[in-house]
């Protein structure tokens, strides 16, 4: 997840402080760790749901928005199912996995839970989510297609089920563009020449009000476009490391590159801005005016700078870049604990979130496009204008995605947070950025080492 998807989950209340990018490493990287052991019980395959009163626990992270949305699903749940009580529990980002690390090492995880991809094969691999195929007489989950299936196995058994799946894509403020008369290239088909070309007109138009780019560099997501691009991907199949020193090291040089044109914000502004509420990051405040986000967040920044126009581009290329290099990843995961009491009921609940329709009117596309393509057509008309603009554009990119790649590997949950530690280091001359490319891919690689 990027910087600004955790910024978009903030806590209910949508108060954090700011803080500096070092201060907040600290405190991510200071959260429990799961116990290497198994933490699950037998499974009981194909469980009986209870006549009695039961009440199961649902965990999830994210914003305000996200929260009234899921408590309405669940009111309308347990409507459906009155013998079944819903125990909400919900926090931010780094709370949420602060929280599910100590509930699991306590034999007390949530009975479904909200996941994410960088920790599917770190709780699967430690035997703390139930195998979805032991409860298949109450979870069908054939509507989201084998594509989607497959992001949530591990090795070859399915713990989780996607909630929808998004690419990365360009943010563009377009008003801004036109406020300073800058014309931009054909996005259809640009490359990282025109790119870089309109970025750096704009900040000479605008007199360095307006920086054109604020650049990639810190998140996985947008690290596996560009390795794709350039012929290569972050792990295999059987979870190494095989990430290429030298394209990653192109990937930060480009930053580098951006800051010395003036096509981006200078590097104390570029620190600054990590780990921002998204209401406060130079794409919503108007500081920049091209920004690579997941697809998905297009609504979110949208709602939050509504002074601007925004549009959504796929990413430019190099002659030379292979087809298929984008790809749709998970947004996000439900699964369910393999020490719950009630794996009936917990299934139910899952089953419910994906193939209700009525759930598709209540998230819109919060949870990014939805896996189900009943989903996605039930909502359809409801959406307003972003909405509309991002699932198009989604849609339209789901015809030229290439294969999923493999999950985050146990051992490599962390891989965003040394990222974006070694990104500082390049960022701030520290470290050259095939230093600082060596380095990551050191500590990433032992990480995984120590974890097989």
């Amino acid at each position: 997840m990027t910087d600004a998807q955790r910024a978009a989950t903030t806590a209910a209340d949508g108060r954090r402080p700011r803080r500096g990018p070092r201060a907040a490493l600290a405190a991510a990287t200071a959260l429990p760790v799961l116990a290497a052991c198994g933490v699950g019980a037998e499974p009981v395959h194909h469980p009986e749901l209870s006549d009695g009163e039961v009440t199961i626990s649902f965990a999830w992270w994210g914003a305000d928005a996200r929260t009234q949305q899921t408590l309405e699903a669940i009111e309308l749940f347990e409507r459906e199912h009155p013998n079944i009580e819903v125990d909400p529990q919900y926090s931010d980002w780094v709370g949420y996995w602060d929280r599910l690390a100590t509930t699991t090492a306590a034999g007390d995880m949530p009975d479904v839970t909200q996941f994410d991809q960088l920790y599917l094969a770190s709780y699967a691999d430690r035997g703390a989510l139930l195998d979805l195929a032991t409860v298949s007489n109450i979870l069908d989950p054939s509507a989201l297609g084998e594509d989607i299936l497959e992001s949530g196995r591990v090795g070859g058994d399915l713990y989780a089920l996607a909630t929808g799946a998004t690419t990365n894509g360009i943010l563009i403020n377009t008003t801004l563009f036109e406020r300073y008369g800058v014309e931009l290239p054909d996005t259809a088909d640009w490359t990282w020449e025109e790119f870089e070309r309109v970025a750096v007109e704009l900040t000479e138009a605008s007199d360095g009000e307006v920086h054109g780019v604020s650049p990639f560099g810190i998140d996985t997501f947008s690290l596996t476009v560009w390795a794709r691009q350039h012929g290569g991907n972050l792990f295999d199949d059987e979870g190494n490391l095989i990430l290429d020193a030298d394209v990653l090291a192109g990937y930060w040089q480009r930053v580098r590159d951006f800051v010395a044109s003036g096509a981006a914000p200078s590097v104390p502004h570029i620190s600054e801005s990590i780990g921002l509420p998204l209401d406060q990051t130079p794409m919503v405040t108007g500081e920049t005016a091209l920004g690579f986000i997941p697809a998905g967040q297009f609504i979110a920044f949208q709602a939050a700078g509504p002074e601007f126009d925004y549009a959504l581009a796929d990413w430019p290329t190099d002659e030379d870049a292979p087809e298929g290099f984008q790809y749709l990843k998970p947004s996000m995961y439900w699964a369910a604990a393999s020490t719950t009491e009630h794996p009936a009921e917990a299934a139910l609940l899952i089953d419910f979130l994906v193939n209700d329709t009525r759930v598709a009117d209540i998230f819109g596309l919060d949870r990014g496009e939805p896996g189900n393509p009943a989903f996605r057509e039930a909502m359809r008309d409801s959406l307003d204008e972003p909405g509309q603009e991002s699932l198009a554009f989604t849609e339209a990119m789901a015809e030229e995605v290439g294969d999923t790649p493999p999950i985050t590997p146990n051992g490599a949950s962390d891989v965003d947070l040394v990222l974006q530690r070694h990104f500082l280091d390049m960022l701030h001359g520290d470290a050259s950025p095939r230093e600082a490319a060596e380095g990551f891919l050191g500590e990433l690689n032992d990480s995984i080492t120590a974890a097989s």
